[in-house]
C-alpha cells in the first residue's frame, strides 16, 4: 500500500474508501475466529473453558429447535424495552432541560448525582424485597441503572448548546417556547440518540445481572442454567445472542439518527 494512501488513512477523523473500511472488519472478525479455532482444535484450551465454534453451533441449532433460545430471547427483549423505553421517556426531557435550565439543574441534580454513584447491583435484594422476583424487579433494575445516567449524559449535551443560537434567536423576535422547540431541542437530540444507543448496552448489562440474581427466564437465566449444568456452549450460545441483538439494536439507533435527524449529517 502506497505511503500515501497510509497517510490518508490515519488522518483523524477522515473518512476512508468503503471497501477498505469493509475488509478492515472482515480481516479482524476472521483473524478472532482463527485464533478461537487454533485455541480450540489445536488443544491449546481445554473444552471446558473454551468450547469449539463447532460445539456452539450445535448448542445454538440444539437450543433453538426445541424451542428454548426463542423463549428466553422473547422474554429478555420485552423485559430490557419495556424498562429501557420507560427510563427514556422520563429522562430525555429531564435531562434536556437540567441542560438547559439552571432552576432545573439547581433542583434536580443533588439528586441525580447521588444516585448514580449508588451500585445498582447492591440494591437488588431490596427490590426483590419491594417487588418480588417477577417482571417488576428487572424492570426496576433495568430502569434505576440507566435513568439516572442518562440524565447526567443528556444534561451534558444540553448544557453545551452555544449561547449564540439563543442570542440569535431572541434578536430575531423567538419567543421563550420557539427557542426551546427550535433550537435547544434540535440541536440535542443527535446528542440524545448517542447517549440512547450507549446506555442499551447498560441496560443489556442490568437485565442479565436481574436475571442472574433471581428469574425463571430469560437469556440471564439461561446462561446461568448452562454453568451450572457445566455447558460453556450453551453459555457461549447466549452471550452471542445478546451481542448479536446489542449489535441489531445499535444499528437500528444509527439508522433513526440519520433518517430523523438529517441535519446530523451535514458537515
Amino acid at each position: 500500500m502506497a505511503a500515501g494512501t497510509l497517510d490518508r488513512l490515519f488522518r483523524p477523523n477522515k473518512p476512508i474508501p468503503r471497501q477498505i473500511e469493509l475488509w478492515t472488519g472482515i480481516t479482524v472478525a476472521a483473524s478472532v475466529f482463527g485464533l478461537w479455532c487454533l485455541f480450540t482444535y489445536g488443544g491449546i484450551v481445554s473444552g471446558d473453558f473454551l468450547p469449539a465454534p463447532g460445539e456452539v453451533w450445535a448448542a445454538f441449532v440444539s437450543t433453538l429447535s426445541d424451542g428454548t433460545l426463542l423463549k428466553h430471547t422473547r422474554v429478555s427483549l420485552y423485559e430490557i424495552y419495556l424498562g429501557f423505553v420507560l427510563s427514556s421517556i422520563i429522562a430525555v426531557p429531564l435531562g434536556i432541560f437540567m441542560g438547559g435550565f439552571r432552576i432545573v439543574a439547581a433542583a434536580i441534580e443533588p439528586v441525580v448525582n447521588f444516585m448514580r454513584y449508588l451500585p445498582v447491583t447492591a440494591l437488588i435484594p431490596l427490590l426483590i424485597l419491594w417487588v418480588g422476583i417477577g417482571l417488576e424487579q428487572k424492570i426496576a433494575v433495568i430502569f434505576l441503572g440507566t435513568f439516572f445516567q442518562q440524565i447526567v449524559l443528556i444534561a451534558d449535551v444540553s448544557g453545551r448548546v452555544h449561547d449564540d443560537l439563543y442570542n440569535v434567536s431572541y434578536t430575531l423576535g423567538a419567543s421563550r417556547w420557539q427557542v426551546v422547540t427550535r433550537v435547544l431541542l434540535p440541536a440535542t437530540m443527535p446528542g440524545v440518540m448517542d447517549t440512547l444507543r450507549v446506555t442499551m448496552g447498560w441496560a443489556w448489562t442490568f437485565l442479565v445481572v436481574a436475571e442472574l440474581v433471581a428469574a425463571s427466564s430469560g437469556l440471564g437465566y439461561m446462561i446461568l442454567q448452562a454453568m451450572r449444568g457445566l455447558h460453556p456452549a450453551t453459555i457461549f450460545v447466549g452471550i452471542f445472542v445478546i451481542g448479536f441483538l446489542g449489535l441489531v439494536t445499535d444499528l437500528a439507533f444509527k439508522w433513526a439518527k440519520n433518517v430523523l435527524l438529517p441535519w446530523t449529517n451535514i458537515r
